[in-house]
């Protein structure tokens, strides 16, 4: 089991749902921090003393208050600590509920387990450590499927950038000027409205503005 683990959050009742966790996972060495600087700090003492951290659980988001900060959430932290601990696991514990978000976490962010905070979330994180520990990537089964879900509408990043521009305020009939400004194709008004009416048609909402709006709800933009 990991012999080293570094806790970042910043909620002292989620802390202590994690600290039971590991206790019953027979985990002794478990250093808690309530800021991403903290954490950071921590990684750099572990590597000059030559005694690495396995394993980084964190929350995204982070309460500001009164002590600056210069990484001030989440997935700032896990691209931080991976640049000095590239073999570190990370596991994310979090409230997001977003599928588009939690996607990107293992798509982009190469985490390795996501527990959505919730009433047996200790149940939950006990899994994805385990998993974790043994080489494998932790979705709880709830969550694969709603993943499952958004990758089966396939989302270009040609459809990400009308949705957005719409979300943006961009009336419809002035995208294309946007995209050829910047060069991107195809930009017709023609090509806009067609695939917009498709993206509709296959989502089935009827306006743009739910088309906004299932898009957030997401994730995607």
């Amino acid at each position: 089991m990991f012999k080293k683990i570094l806790i970042a959050e910043d909620h002292e009742s989620s802390s202590i749902s994690v600290q039971k966790t590991l206790e019953d996972l027979n985990i002794s060495h478990a250093d808690y921090v309530y800021y991403c600087d903290d954490a950071v700090a921590k990684v750099k003492k572990s590597i000059r003393e030559n005694d690495l951290y396995d394993l980084l659980i964190t929350d995204l988001s982070f309460e500001e208050d009164h002590r600056e900060q210069n990484i001030k959430e989440g997935k700032e932290l896990i691209l931080e600590v991976r640049e000095l601990i590239p073999s570190l696991k990370v596991i994310v514990f979090s409230g997001e509920h977003k599928s588009g978000v939690i996607d990107s976490l293992f798509n982009e962010y190469k985490i390795n387990g996501f527990v959505r905070k919730a009433r047996h979330d200790s149940k939950d994180l006990k899994k994805a450590i385990a998993s974790v520990y043994v080489n494998e990537n932790y979705l709880s089964l709830d969550l694969k499927q709603e993943v499952k879900k958004l990758n089966s509408y396939e989302f270009t990043s040609y459809d990400i950038t009308l949705v957005s521009l719409l979300s943006q305020g961009v009336l419809q009939k002035n995208i294309p000027t946007y995209l050829q400004n910047n060069n991107i194709k195809p930009n017709s008004l023609s090509s806009v409205e067609k695939r917009l009416n498709s993206l509709k048609e296959n989502l089935n909402v009827a306006s743009n503005e739910q088309l906004v709006a299932f898009c957030k709800d997401l994730g995607i933009i």
